[in-house]
């Protein structure tokens, strides 16, 4: 991704965030997907925008968004394609907490090569992946502040090293389950913490947590973004299953459910899983 790129890419994930906000200040309805998840008018009028940016900026690569799929638009795609969940957290935003996402991922042979994360209510935004600046391709990963519809106070971020006196575990809010509660016992950990949406990957990028278990459903455009963020701050999401670095793929006459995720470990550092047995 060049500069260039990477900045229409953050103000189309900005300019979509924009617009949920202007949902999220008013009485809105709440209707019912077939699985059963909540959705709103703010996650079809956010990815309305992003789709026309994408097409007007990138018309040669596919796209992969989640309304577009629930409405029964799953294109064929090659090894090459856009992730879109226009509003991740759907949850936080019938609570009000802010703690939702807007996410936007470019995939590449089975990897998250870019991704931006911005969380409108919050003011924050946070993106990363492979860059490409003066005929050179670095990886990096970086965060900043919304103000005033342009993203300033932009920081580059790391992970972290775990420090000696116990780990900071990420949890859902939404989604936590026994058996996740069960594989976070398998750590020393030093506080446990919990927030909505893709935020949590972000957290682990910036170095504000060092491991989020996910051992319950998520789908691909759920965690691209994030997962490309968290690469490139220097951390890894892996399989839960085996510890193998996790890939993304889309078959030929895929339906939705061929985009449903295995259970996932995002990790500051491989080295925190090792002896230990793997999660279900």
């Amino acid at each position: 991704m060049t500069e260039d790129q990477i900045s229409f890419l953050n103000q189309l994930a900005i300019r979509a965030g924009e617009e949920i906000l202007k949902i999220y200040a008013q009485p809105f309805e709440v209707e019912n997907k077939t699985d059963g998840s909540p959705v709103t008018k703010a996650d079809a009028a956010a990815e309305k925008i992003i789709l026309a940016g994408l097409a007007d900026r990138f018309a040669d690569i596919p796209v992969v968004a989640e309304e577009s799929v629930e409405a029964g638009n799953l294109p064929i795609v090659g090894d090459r394609y856009f992730l879109v969940d226009p509003l991740d957290g759907t949850k936080e935003f019938l609570k009000k907490n802010g703690e939702f996402t807007v996410n936007i991922a470019l995939i590449e042979d089975g990897q998250p090569v870019f991704g931006v994360v911005s969380a409108p209510a919050l003011g924050e935004i946070f993106w990363g992946g492979r860059l490409e600046e003066n005929g050179s391709t670095q990886t990096a990963a970086f965060k900043g502040r919304i103000e005033g519809g342009a993203v300033s106070g932009t920081e580059r971020i790391t992970v972290r090293t775990a420090p000696a006196e116990g780990l900071s575990v990420l949890a859902s809010r939404s989604h936590m389950s026994e058996e996740t509660a069960s594989f976070i016992s398998n750590f020393q950990v030093a506080e446990q913490l919990s927030v909505g949406s893709s935020l949590k990957l972000c957290w682990v990028a910036a170095g504000r947590a060092d491991l989020y278990p996910r051992l319950a459903l998520t789908m691909q455009w759920d965690i691209a973004a994030g997962d490309a963020v968290v690469r490139a701050a220097g951390g890894a999401v892996v399989y839960a299953e085996n510890g193998a670095d996790f890939s993304y793929q889309v078959p030929r006459n895929a339906t939705k459910d061929d985009l449903r995720n295995p259970h996932f470990l995002a990790v500051s550092n491989k080295a925190l899983l090792e002896g230990l047995a793997p999660a279900a």
